[in-house]
């Protein structure tokens, strides 16, 4: 039986059905460039419709217009969201996209040299637009689907009116269904890809606002709020600013798992945290930040974030350095008389230096004890025993070292404010020798 494509059905498409395309390494080389990137995991449709004979594209392409607007139609019947008036964009890539599917096919038939690159751009966009729109790839799936089965009774009811035989309709089939995945594939790569690089926006509009809040003196409100809605980030009224001790792995370990709306800067050279108060408890920070040593500033108005970040990394170097003694995540304001006392270290340690030069004479074991005497001494009501119960030594040890100091420091034992600069004195001494 002989059908207007001219060649014999039967045996010959039998034969034709069941022959291995060519191998790319066998190709010549335009044919070798233009074959499918089977390792990708696309390419197993095309070498089915390159298996079958050439002519069977003149007999179906007379046929590409009405099945496409059948495909068209059953996927807008099954698909609500694309059930809208096919115009602007929207209407034209979806259109697009079915032509493309059916066009490709039939430029595949009996041609494993038929150019690749156009379907396969087609639907990784495809994915692109769904995430731009704002949905998930289910909608494109299920279309997807219900256009291949469309796809395959068209191809059905034309083949048995061309008399085509059941081997060809396996083919075709099997080819069919490879397609749908392969056009699945791509479009959750467009979707990835799509997703990834928004992300990767958002993430530097975040950096980007972070930094504008924590500028000194801070960008103006206006400019804030502008970047704010643009990185989607919500503008609280007050704030607290967590600084983060460097790490030197810190740019291959994993972001902390936190509240997206907490904005993290964990690339730069002083890492650090910025987000509402409620959002940044101890509680939510001590297991994201395993393995950081981190300090929580005081909660302030937006527009001092600085001020709290100024803190935080106070307290973070006094820690590291040993001034204070820190658990792996503190608070500012649980150091709040170090931090004022040490707040200008140039400046305490000028008045350490005037105000203890009378010790500077004596050896260093002289000096911190006579030190820790005259500081008992300040603290206490200045009576022998309450001093040596402080320092745990005999009260005569305590008038001893006291007949010391009177000689090394005389009348400024008496004056209020001497006594005042000498226990700030003191107290910093101690603080910075740790």
């Amino acid at each position: 039986m002989t059908t207007d494509a001219g060649y014999r059905h039967g045996n010959t498409v039998r034969k034709n059905a069941s022959r291995r395309p060519p191998r790319a390494p066998g190709l010549p080389p335009r044919q070798r460039q233009n074959a499918p990137d089977v390792t990708a995991g696309i390419g197993r449709a095309s070498r089915l419709w390159a298996s079958l004979p050439r002519e069977l594209a003149k007999a179906f392409r007379p046929h590409a217009d009405a099945m496409t607007a059948e495909i068209l139609r059953e996927i807008q019947l099954a698909v609500p969201e694309y059930a809208r008036p096919l115009e602007g964009p929207f209407g034209r890539t979806i259109v697009r996209s079915i032509q493309q599917a059916v066009r490709h096919c039939m430029d595949n038939l009996g041609n494993p040299a038929a150019p690749q690159e156009a379907w396969i751009g087609v639907f990784r966009h495809l994915g692109k637009v769904e995430f731009s729109e704002g949905r998930t790839l289910d909608q494109l799936q299920t279309a997807y689907r219900v256009g291949g089965r469309v796809a395959w009774r068209y191809v059905a009811s034309v083949s048995q009116s061309l008399g085509l035989s059941t081997d060809f309709l396996c083919v075709g089939a099997e080819a069919i269904f490879a397609y749908v995945d392969e056009i699945s594939a791509l479009s959750l790569q467009g979707y990835a890809a799509a997703q990834k690089r928004a992300a990767g926006t958002r993430a530097r509009q975040r950096r980007q606002l972070l930094e504008l809040i924590l500028a000194d003196p801070p960008a103006s409100p206006k400019a804030i709020a502008r970047l704010a809605a643009t990185a989607g980030w919500r503008l609280p009224e007050r704030v607290v600013a967590v600084a983060l001790e460097p790490r030197a792995d810190q740019h291959h370990r994993e972001p902390p798992s936190l509240d997206s709306e907490v904005l993290m800067d964990l690339e730069g050279p002083q890492p650090c945290l910025l987000a509402d108060p409620q959002l940044v408890t101890a509680g939510s920070l001590e297991p994201a930040l395993a393995g950081w040593r981190a300090v929580i500033g005081p909660e302030v108005k937006l527009g001092d974030a600085a001020m709290s970040l100024r803190w935080a990394r106070r307290t973070v170097d006094l820690a590291r350095r040993g001034v204070i003694d820190a658990p792996p995540l503190a608070r500012a304001t649980d150091h709040l008389a170090t931090l004022w006392l040490l707040s200008d270290e140039f400046l305490v340690k000028e008045l350490i230096r005037r105000c203890l030069a009378p010790l500077s004479g004596l050896t260093d074991k002289q000096r911190t004890r006579l030190g820790q005497t005259l500081l008992a001494w300040l603290q206490s009501s200045g009576t022998a025993p309450d001093m040596a119960d402080r320092l745990g030594v005999h009260p005569q040890t305590v008038r001893y070292r006291m007949r010391q100091l009177e000689e090394l420091f005389g009348e400024r034992l008496n004056d209020p404010e001497s006594r005042s600069d000498l226990e700030i004195a003191l107290r910093a001494a101690q603080l910075l020798e740790k």
